[in-house]
């Protein structure tokens, strides 16, 4: 607790990340998804100020045309959870996050007067032991598809789903707040070539991988 009796959501981040192909239909219920658009102020050699807000109230596709701003100030008012946070350097599946609960409504003016802006729809499940979420991006990060495994402790000895094709844990390339000024349609292609001379890879550092 601080000194003003507020509780600082101080954590260290482990995960790992993975790129995929598509989103998985059997992890999709029928039942809307949290719909995220984050807003990043700053980001800068790996730092980021970042505001996001969430609802399960609305299901949007995440098609390719989708503008952030545009969904959030035509449904600001179903956006109900709100948080501001600071994140440092991803750094072997460890990431530094601090984060508090804002008004949904300073949220939303924040992200819609400034700021660089994603919007993806969230879907979490099971597998083997662990929570993952798949993110689905839209607007210029469609049609890309992001898993992420994630604990309380460092990710390992992780039974990996098949869906997942290669991995991203610690690419830069691949975080929100580069995604949200270096969008994926900007380098897809690239790295599609990438991927197809170098092949996948899953790193080694983690203990045991088990493609499942």
């Amino acid at each position: 607790m601080t000194r003003e009796g507020m509780p600082m959501l101080d954590e260290y981040q482990y995960e790992r990340r993975f790129f995929c192909r598509s989103m998985p239909t059997e992890f999709d219920d029928g039942d809307a998804p949290a719909l995220i658009i984050q807003g990043y102020f700053v980001h800068a050699d790996r730092y980021a100020l970042r505001v996001r807000l969430t609802t399960h109230a609305l299901r949007i596709p995440m098609t390719a045309d989708l503008d952030a701003r545009t969904v959030l100030a035509e449904h600001r008012d179903i956006f109900r959870t709100a948080t501001i946070g600071v994140k440092g350097p991803s750094v072997g599946g460890t990431r530094y996050e601090a984060s508090r609960d804002i008004d949904a409504q300073v949220a939303a003016a924040l992200v819609l007067r400034g700021g660089d802006v994603i919007i993806k729809n969230r879907y979490t499940a099971w597998i083997g032991a662990d929570g993952w979420n798949i993110d689905v991006f839209g607007g210029a990060n469609a049609p890309l598809v992001v898993a992420a495994a994630q604990r309380s402790t460092p990710v390992t000895n992780l039974i990996i789903p098949r869906f997942c094709v290669t991995e991203i844990t610690d690419e830069p390339r691949f975080s929100n707040d580069e995604l949200s000024w270096r969008p994926f349609t900007r380098w897809a292609d690239d790295y599609e070539d990438e991927l197809a001379r170098n092949g996948p890879s899953f790193q080694q550092s983690f203990g045991t991988n088990t493609m499942e």
